[in-house]
């Protein structure tokens, strides 16, 4: 079974306008998934419970967090973000954080993939915000299982075509965390943080020179460090289309990026979280039906 997390917190009109195009596509992929007939209605679990602070501060400092809840980020912070400050969204953004508990729990008690159907926030740190990202829902989850199954081998497979900056920061002392980025070099976040392993990838590479590099470089990974569990975090804004990313991949090498993934690692019996990442193309169907590849092929690995 593919335990799907989808969270009914979420509520465009926390957003400005300029902000509902790129966030509604998570209620666009749980309605195209159900509409292709890849998962059904009974596959998704509600979210509605957030996220306890108390596994919140595992990855994010105690002053960060007080003013999240507090709603005092200042207006410098708050535009690091790219969100307006409101209790409701940081509602949404506990709940989010709950989904990649519960499902990643759920991925490992049964050595299968999950996926949150949002998540990815790979670029807040553990004392801020930036990038449409507040909590880390990686470093949170990866946090729990350690303390809770006591897991001692975690990798990060993050593949947004940004880097993941922020959870490379939280995690940078964690030996039961490995963290790996393969990324656009010249993108955001412009001062990049240090993960285990970064590939920085140059402008306009397309697929074949992609799935190469990939290819290796997880193999290289798995050799040495023979994780205990996995979070893929498979943003779809490496897509030639998108307009925040700067690689030239197609929606078929995006397709396959994420089978080489799931193929490896499944190969290897490694239960995975999958979450959601970043797409920014102009036409949001691009977006959701790249989205829907990565459940298509994930299906194929439970």
């Amino acid at each position: 079974m593919l335990y799907t997390a989808f969270h009914v917190s979420y509520n465009h009109n926390i957003l400005p306008d300029g902000h509902k195009f790129p966030m509604i596509k998570y209620d666009l992929l749980r309605l195209q998934l159900m509409h292709q007939g890849i998962v059904t209605d009974d596959a998704f679990i509600t979210i509605e419970k957030e996220a306890n602070d108390s596994d919140i501060l595992r990855a994010h400092s105690l002053a960060y967090l007080q003013s999240l809840n507090d709603l005092k980020l200042s207006k410098i912070e708050e535009r690091r973000t790219g969100f307006p400050l409101s209790k409701m969204l940081i509602q949404r953004e506990k709940t989010i954080m709950q989904g990649g508990i519960v499902t990643s729990e759920l991925a490992l008690n049964n050595n299968t993939i999950s996926m949150n159907i949002a998540g990815g926030t790979h670029h807040a740190y553990s004392y801020r915000g930036e990038g449409f990202c507040l909590l880390n829902d990686i470093a949170i989850a990866a946090h729990y299982l350690i303390a809770n199954y006591k897991l001692s081998k975690i990798l990060v497979i993050d593949l947004d075509v940004h880097q993941g900056n922020g959870t490379a920061e939280i995690l940078k002392d964690n030996d039961k965390v490995f963290t790996f980025s393969m990324h656009a070099k010249s993108n955001f976040p412009f001062r990049k943080e240090e993960s285990d392993l970064d590939i920085a990838l140059a402008d306009g590479i397309g697929d074949e020179e992609y799935l190469n590099q990939l290819s290796m470089s997880l193999d290289h990974i798995l050799s040495i460090f023979k994780p205990e569990f996995v979070f893929y975090q498979c943003g779809v804004d490496v897509l030639e289309s998108d307009k925040l990313g700067k690689l030239s991949m197609t929606l078929d090498g995006c397709r396959k990026r994420d089978q080489l993934v799931f193929d490896k690692v499944r190969n290897e019996n490694i239960a995975m979280h999958c979450c959601m990442g970043g797409g920014y193309s102009h036409d949001i169907n691009i977006i959701v039906d790249a989205h829907c590849n990565t459940f298509k092929e994930a299906l194929n690995y439970i």
